[in-house]
């Protein structure tokens, strides 16, 4: 017979790691630097509002580009 962890694919699944994380916010915001947003704007905001702001990188572009 089969054991619990060969039948529950949820408990084989491998969990997500804490570099990789880091590794992604970093990596988004530094899209948010070229599109034109200022590094310190961006270093202030939490991984929610980055992920927000990346959702619409036209318009955030724009905004940024009003500002310069």
């Amino acid at each position: 017979m089969a054991t619990t962890n060969e039948r529950n694919k949820n408990r084989t699944r491998p969990t997500k790691s804490g570099g990789a994380r880091r590794k992604r916010q970093s990596a988004q915001k530094k899209r948010l630097v070229a599109l034109g947003m200022d590094e310190a704007a961006v270093a202030v905001l939490n991984p929610r509002e980055v992920l927000t702001k990346l959702k619409r990188p036209a318009k955030v572009a724009k905004e940024f580009a009003e500002t310069k």
